[in-house]
């Protein structure tokens, strides 16, 4: 509406849009007239009443106009020209909607204002028979908490019920009636109420008759397929009987259960449920769609043939039991001439049957038996078998003879069965048109007839078994046609199959963009004149889908007094209800359910209160009105009121100018008119007309060709009919995107017809990219010879249609092949982009050169135009290919031939020869679009285009014309015989890899350039290729970068056993840093050098050996940790070249520990060994496991026996020696010396890892640690984040968003000026925790390798509670080397154990907890923070090692544990108040209340963990964190809380003593019930920051500690 942005032009021409008409109905003779007084506004949107109506202006301002007795002045309530509704202005309304006698307005914030007759609380307002102005109501959704008001996007009014349609798609209702859908009896319902029937479901459009109410209802996506039930999920019995007869089988589906209609949710499943089988049409062909049997089937093919003049077909043998049709003789489709509609003829026998019937009117037996033996007009429902049989009987042209079983069922008894069809019972009078009186009798006794099908279904109250036009759908032709050879019902069984794999691909994009197709229609409301479609006259309470409209893609529904109107896409429209005026566009008799109206083109449409207006395509694109209803003559009296007979064209509204909109109401009529300014309107009604018929035209080759062609037999082999199927899933998809485009476009024509919101430019990619794919997959249908392969099969049915496919493929010679009109037939919707371009270019024309709408409509015009040329060029590249195959020798065409495959050139006119070729041998060239491919006699080589490097050779080389292609394996030499040739070929070579290795050609379109292209591919490229020749790389496959035939670069190397390299290739040969199934690490000349990890063995997950540690020229040297998982052994120690050397540890599965010196791959030397049971060894060793020479054993209990030893441990060992008894432990009692000693004779931490750290420091640009040029570290860090980022920009999964952040933050280097403060810590801590976050970063690389490293030592057979000094010391030495690179970064960082001065404020420090002095820290001489390693980065490392770690303090803390566990169980049995008083915490203490879930409670004797909860709270969150400084905060804020609870209790200031404290304390600990705490207390010592311990922290932490082995003490009393 903001159409001041556009030229100036359009706002002349906007001058002429909108401009109102009025006329009475009641005539086809009118006269329509300018309604008066608007003074030039334009007219958006009108809507009429009775006798009244509304006008929306541009400017959002709502004038009404006509009677309007709610009005309070006598001049206004009866207004010839409109009156402005002020109470309106400035809300600026969006649409008006006018009931029979009372209005609405919608404005733009959704917000909806009522007026008129309340009579029935239509205005919903309570208890005022008249509205006088506009009044806003409130429609608020309940459900929603804070009430929400719900935004209306659209209006309905009937006669006594409004429907608004909300911005969620949902359908609000208010008013009095069933019409409202709502679950009530008590009206009028002032305040509006959601449908609740419709909730969840997306509405499109709502519209109200007198009393009815429509919807238009998105479809669910489709389901997907479920198997035919055999049985009745209902009563069980079989649903398809075979029944033997004489000489042949009566096949029945019709099962009546008896227990009656399955009733479920909103949407009941047929009895014979199979899904739908949705097929190109978006309707089925085989099996019932999932509750709604075929429709389309028997519609476009009716078995029964009518003869052209309509002659009587049956004799009316009532009596006789063998009455049945058979016509053998007629051909399946009705004489041609007969159907000319919408500038083609359609042969979807839907009309053209009713044109014969309509032509004699004065046969009605004729029609009565039709209807009665066809069990319904056209639109009657199939079941599954019969539809099948019919579809594949039509589409194979097999003449089908329908006969009824002999003495099956009698006619007479199946039209009682059955109820009538219900078309034709009103014409029974046999005068040409009835009085109106003679019309009523004949409607109550039609709808007498349509009801009777109730009575074989038990239950009336949800007929949906029963809609469809009075025949029970589970059974149209009864008995089915016996005399069905079986080759056709074998047929059947494999269209079925096939049909699956049609389903209409919609695309999601489009559906959301454009108006969607794929709609039902809802129904609801009082159904006397059967306006709600079911197939009955009953009323409905509640929305219910009218089945037969499903799969017909309607667009837009129209309501009249007692009839409905629906139109599709296809532009035709469906009319049921009333037809007392012949409102319905068809047959003078009242119909149930939707019948085709005769009236063609049409795209928009209106109902009034009993007439009806078409607005239609004509030739010369202007619209057509079309009139259907009472038609008033004045020359005789006799006469007066005749109904027309058919829709009658409106001459006079041809004349006034291009009408966009028609409403009808009750005694008049208007439309809305648009000058054509420029031809910028009949452009517009131009492109909405062709697009329309266009749309008819795909979808009748879709039916009538597509969908038998997929249907026949003996297709070819699988891979034709996979892509014919694709082939035809994509025309579909094409073809939907049509339809929607036609349907939107009708819906532009409506409204302001701004050029910018056009679907075809707003979202012309959808247009491109739908164009493209079809011609990709009718090109790869070419190409491999479909068409002509179709030709062989189809020829039956192709000749039988000869006429019908010139027509539809404009082929126009004579004796045209039938590959040929096939061929045009699907190659035609290209021309359609030519006309895009054309109108396109012709609405730009109607702008000013300078204004954006030219430029945009100038642009996609070119884009369009482009696009017709590109795809062209693709159909000549299909064309000269499949050219080229017939002509190749058959064998190696087979092999050759893939459906993308594009011929480019090819040397068979010598032009091209192999250098130094032997005199007979044949050479032959074929450059395709994905690889040249060299042709001997009987053999060939293809060469991918990918890998394939092509240069002209130098002159001086002495070969003038050479070209020389560098493949993977192969180099060779071309000579071509001119240099004209050798250009070419130079040309198309290069043109050709640089198009294989973009991809696609399609890409160069969307852009204007689509010539554009570089001369020579990159030398440097990205392709997979697999060596075939090459001994060592045989049958491998390599993934990466290349140069000039060589992998150069990262790149993945695949063998075919599994093995498989990763990293970089240097012109060949893998180089550089690699991870793989065999080996990850370093590299150095092609050898691994450096830290790496080896796996060996056959299955990568679980190999029997993995090795992770330091290598020197591709042998194991240095510090290593070797896992031999088939023994169960795990080694950490030294090694050289490969061997064990050195000192050691080694834990195997079984608890043995062995400590000391190794030689050659043995225990050599001294040692300690431990069992499982603290039996110790400490002496000399010989072997693996073997004792030899000197040592003590130290038993468990504390003997020790010195002497010599010899023998394998655990297998009997000899020992010279004495046996000591000592009295007592000296003084550590629990430990023997040789676990106290356990570490010595191990490698010392330092000297693990060096490799990684060292490989960190190189990194950095540093020789060895600490030695180098710091800013040079810097720039080495930078340039390693921006390469890594680089290349992972090819694969950017490797990346999500915040690590991208995370990288762009790490590029900025933290700068430290002046003297290092407490703010620039925290600054490098989180530079740190950054750093240490990214791989790509040095630091980061060094953290992930060592979690890596630390946990493949102590996970398995190392989690070995002997090892948990070990890991701690470990952790301890990671944290001094990378203190020692972070103070290299950072120099200014002071050294470990230094301080930082606080800033100025904080140093007064806080109250002491136990005593009056003042913040612990100020006990250092300085108060300050003090730096450490522990500080700075255990928050960094320890998160990440923490479960491996925490794992050993389990297992070694695991007796201890078990005991304070069993103590904690016991202690915790105890009520709070018994609990304090055992652990004497002085009464005093005690809280006299608690708070329990809010609420405060006094403290009872059988409370129970309610006191100091909140406490216990908070210790408990201390195995939720890591570093032993965050578990220290955690105690601290315990005894701060305990502090409080007391204080809050004591109610004064107070000062705790120790022997006060820790009963309380102790409590708590109990009450935590911590599993682990053992655990959590030996990590916070090994580990705290060795300058806490004499702090307050360190003192609350000795608290805990001492409360831990209290508890192990306690005893019970």
């Amino acid at each position: 509406m903001d159409s001041q942005e556009g030229s100036s032009e359009e706002a002349e021409g906007a001058k002429e849009r909108g401009l109102v008409y009025v006329w009475k109905a009641g005539s086809c003779s009118i006269t329509p007239e300018r309604l008066p007084g608007l003074n030039g506004k334009t007219v958006l949107q009108a809507a009429l009443g009775i006798n009244h109506g509304l006008l929306l202006t541009e400017g959002g301002e709502v004038y009404s106009f006509g009677k309007l007795p709610w009005r309070t002045g006598p001049e206004e309530s009866c207004a010839n020209s409109p009156i402005l509704e002020n109470t309106l202005l400035g809300q600026h309304v969006i649409t008006v909607a006018a009931g029979s006698f009372h209005n609405g307005a919608v404005t733009e914030g959704g917000v909806v204002y009522m007026w008129g007759n309340n009579s029935a609380g239509q205005c919903a307002v309570a208890n005022q028979p008249y509205v006088p102005e506009p009044q806003p109501i409130s429609i608020s959704d309940s459900e929603t908490s804070p009430l929400l008001s719900v935004r209306i996007l659209q209006l309905a009014c009937g006669e006594e019920h409004t429907l608004a349609l909300s911005l969620s798609r949902e359908i609000w209702a208010w008013g009095s009636g069933c019409q409202l859908g709502l679950i009530t009896t008590t009206f009028p319902v002032i305040k509006p109420q959601k449908v609740e029937h419709l909730a969840g479901r997306v509405v499109l459009q709502i519209a109200c008759g007198a009393y009815h109410s429509l919807a238009l209802v998105q479809c669910l996506p489709v389901q997907e397929m479920k198997p035919i039930p055999e049985r009745c999920n209902h009563c069980s019995q079989l649903l398809i009987t075979m029944t033997d007869k004489e000489d042949h089988v009566i096949i029945s589906d019709s099962h009546c259960c008896p227990l009656g209609v399955a009733l479920a949710d909103t949407q009941t499943e047929n009895l014979l449920s199979c899904p739908s089988l949705e097929t190109l049409e978006g309707r089925s062909v085989t099996g019932s769609q999932s509750e709604d049997c075929q429709k389309s089937t028997v519609e476009e093919h009716m078995l029964v043939t009518l003869e052209p003049d309509g002659a009587s077909m049956l004799s009316n043998n009532d009596g006789q039991e063998d009455s049945g049709i058979s016509s053998p003789g007629n051909i399946l489709f009705p004489d041609k001439k007969e159907v000319k509609e919408y500038g083609l003829s359609d042969n979807s026998l839907n009309e053209s049957l009713e044109k014969s019937i309509s032509t004699e009117p004065d046969q009605p037996s004729q029609e009565e038996q039709l209807s009665a033996c066809v069990s319904g007009p056209p639109s009657t429902s199939t079941s599954a078998l019969n539809s099948l049989v019919a579809s594949c009987a039509s589409a194979v042209g097999v003449r089908v003879a329908a006969t009824y079983e002999a003495g099956a069922l009698s006619l007479k008894k199946v039209m009682n069965f059955y109820g009538t069809s219900s078309s034709e019972v009103g014409s029974q009078s046999g005068s040409g048109s009835p009085g109106p009186e003679g019309l009523k009798d004949s409607r109550e006794e039609q709808v007498r007839l349509e009801s009777m099908q109730g009575k074989k279904s038990s239950s009336l109250v949800d007929i949906r078994e029963e809609e469809s036009e009075g025949v029970s759908r589970r059974l149209s032709l009864p008995g089915l046609l016996s005399q069905v050879s079986p080759r056709l019902l074998r047929k059947v069984g494999r269209a079925k199959m096939r049909t699956v794999a049609l389903t209409p691909t919609y695309s999601g994009e489009a559906d959301a963009l454009l108006p969607s197709l794929r709609t039902e229609v809802w129904s609801w409301g009082k159904g006397k004149e059967g306006q709600l479609g079911h197939g009955d006259v009953l009323p409905r309470l509640q929305p219910l889908c009218v089945k037969s409209l499903d799969g017909k893609e309607v667009i837009q529904l129209s309501a009249g007094g007692h009839h409905s109107l629906a139109l599709t896409a296809k532009s035709q429209v469906y009319s049921w209800g009333s037809n007392t005026s012949g409102q319905l566009g068809h047959l003078n008799s009242p119909t149930t359910v939707p019948r085709l109206a005769k009236v063609f083109g049409v795209w928009s449409t209106a109902a009034g209160s009993d007439y009806s207006l078409f607005l239609t395509d004509k030739e010369d694109f202007q619209p057509g009105l079309y009139y259907s209803g009472e038609e008033t003559t004045t020359e005789n009296n006799l006469y007066e009121n005749n109904c027309t007979k058919s829709p009658v064209l409106l001459l006079p509204c041809s004349k006034i100018g291009y009408i966009s909109n028609v409403i009808a109401g009750g005694e008049s009529c208007l439309v809305l008119v648009d000058k054509n300014v420029m031809g910028y309107i009949a452009s517009l009604h131009e492109l909405a007309s062709t697009e329309r018929r266009f749309y008819f035209k795909l979808s009748e080759i879709k039916s009538q060709v597509l969908r038998p062609l997929l249907g026949l037999d003996n297709l070819g082999s699988a891979n034709t009919i996979q892509l014919l199927q694709e082939m035809a899933s994509r025309f579909s998809k094409l073809c939907y995107l049509i339809g929607q485009h036609g349907a939107s476009l009708s819906s532009f024509l409506r409204g302001v017809k701004e050029a910018r919101s056009l679907a075809i430019l707003k979202h012309s990619s959808l247009f491109l990219d739908s164009y493209t794919e079809y011609c990709t997959s009718v090109t790869n249908f070419l190409v491999m010879g479909g068409f002509m392969l179709l030709a062989k099969p189809a020829i039956d049915f192709l000749s039988k249609n000869q006429e019908l496919l010139q027509k539809l493929s404009e082929v126009n010679e004579e004796n045209t092949q039938l590959v040929e009109v096939l061929n045009a037939l699907f190659f035609m919707p290209f021309g359609r982009l030519h006309n895009y371009a054309r109108t396109l270019l012709k609405l730009a024309t109607c702008f000013e050169v300078a204004s954006p709408e030219y430029q945009k409509l100038q642009d996609c015009s070119s884009c369009y135009e482009s696009l017709a040329v590109h795809l062209s060029r693709k159909r000549k590249e299909a064309e000269y290919t499949l050219g080229f195959w017939k002509t190749f020798p058959g064998k190696m065409t087979d092999s050759l031939r893939k459906p993308e495959r594009r011929l480019i050139c090819e040397s068979s006119n010598r032009g091209l020869s192999l250098q130094h070729a032997g005199r007979f041998s044949v050479n032959w060239f074929i450059l395709f679009n994905d690889a040249l491919v060299h042709a001997q006699f009987s053999t060939h080589h293809i060469f991918p285009l990918s890998t394939l490097w092509v240069e002209a050779v130098s002159e001086e080389a002495g070969n003038v014309n050479g070209l020389k292609i560098t493949t993977p394996e192969e180099h060779f030499v071309l000579i071509s015989s001119t240099p004209q040739e050798k250009t070419k070929w130079l040309r198309a070579i290069s043109q050709a890899v640089d198009q294989a290795l973009r991809g696609t050609s399609d890409l160069l379109l969307h852009g204007a350039g689509g010539n554009i292209s570089r001369q020579e591919p990159p030398i440097s490229r990205s392709a997979k290729y697999t060596f075939y020749k090459d001994t060592r790389l045989k049958d491998a496959m390599y993934n990466g970068r290349w140069l000039s035939g060589k992998p150069h670069g990262r790149g993945i190397l695949k063998w075919a056993d599994g093995r498989m390299y990763s990293g970089t290739f240097r012109t060949g040969l893998e180089d550089g840093y690699a991870t793989g199934e065999v080996y990850e690490g370093c590299f150095q000349n092609n050898m691994r050098h450096g830290h790496g990890l080896l796996r060996s063995g056959k299955l990568t997950s679980s190999s029997p050996s993995m090795f992770i540690g330091q290598w020197t020229m591709d042998k194991k040297n240095g510090y290593g940790v070797f896992d031999d998982i088939t023994r169960g052994e795990k080694y950490m120690g030294m090694w050289q070249d490969d061997l064990c050397q050195g000192n050691g540890v080694v834990v195997t599965q079984f608890g043995l520990y062995y400590e000391g010196a190794f030689s050659t791959n043995k225990m050599m030397g001294t040692g300690i060994l431990l069992s499982e049971d603290d039996t110790v060894y400490e002496g000399e060793f010989a072997d693996n496991w073997t004792l030899s020479g000197k040592g003590t054993l130290t038993l468990p209990n504390g003997d020790y026996i010195e002497g010599l030893f010899s023998g394998e441990w655990g297998s009997g060992i000899k020992i010279t020696g004495t046996y000591f008894k000592p009295s007592l432990y000296e003084n550590e009692k629990d430990k023997p010396k040789a676990l106290r000693k356990l570490g010595t004779l191990a490698v010392s931490p330092d000297e693990k890892w060096k490799a990684v750290f060292e490989e960190c420091w190189s990194q950095l640009g540093c020789d060895s640690p600490g030695q180098g040029d710091r800013w040079k570290a810097w720039d080495n860090i930078a340039v390693a984040l921006t390469t890594n980022r680089r290349q992972h920009k090819d694969s950017p999964e490797l990346l999500s968003r915040s690590h991208t952040q995370t990288l762009e933050s790490l590029e900025f280097i933290p700068q430290h000026i002046g003297a290092f403060t407490l703010e620039k810590y925290e600054n490098i801590k989180k530079y740190l925790i950054k750093a240490c976050d990214t791989p790509l970063h040095p630091l980061g690389k060094l953290v992930e390798t060592l979690v890596a490293v630390y946990r493949m030592t102590y996970v398995g057979v190392g989690a070995n509670r002997r090892l948990l000094q070990e890991a701690v010391r470990e952790i301890k030495s990671y944290l001094k080397r990378i203190f020692q690179l972070v103070r290299f970064l950072f120099p200014d960082l002071p050294e470990e154990g230094s301080t930082i001065p606080f800033p100025v404020t904080a140093t007064k420090g806080k109250r002491s907890f136990c005593s009056g002095k003042s913040d612990s820290r100020s006990e250092s001489p300085e108060p300050g923070y003090v730096v450490t390693s522990f500080g700075l980065l255990l928050p960094v490392l320890l998160p990440r090692l923490y479960p491996p770690l925490f794992m050993l303090y389990a297992l070694d803390n695991e007796r201890e544990e078990d005991i304070y566990w069993e103590c904690v169980l016991r202690l915790n049995k105890q009520t709070d108040t018994a609990l304090l008083s055992f652990l004497g915490v002085q009464a005093k203490f005690w809280p006299e209340t608690v708070s329990i879930l809010g609420d405060i409670r006094k403290v009872s004797p059988n409370t129970k963990d309610a006191c100091f909860a909140s406490a216990v709270e908070c210790l408990q969150q201390i195995s939720t964190t890591f570093t032993p400084a965050d578990k220290l905060k955690v105690i601290q804020q315990t005894f701060e809380e305990i502090s409080q609870n007391v204080l809050e209790s004591l109610q004064e200031d107070f000062l705790w003593s120790m022997d006060d404290l820790f009963p309380v304390f102790l409590y708590v600990v109990l009450r935590a019930r911590i599993r682990n705490l053992g655990s959590e207390v030996h990590l916070i010592e090994d580990l705290m920051d060795p300058y806490l311990q004499h702090g307050e922290q360190g003192i609350m932490f000795t608290t805990l500690k001492a409360c831990y082995y209290q508890i192990q003490h306690e005893k019970l009393t």
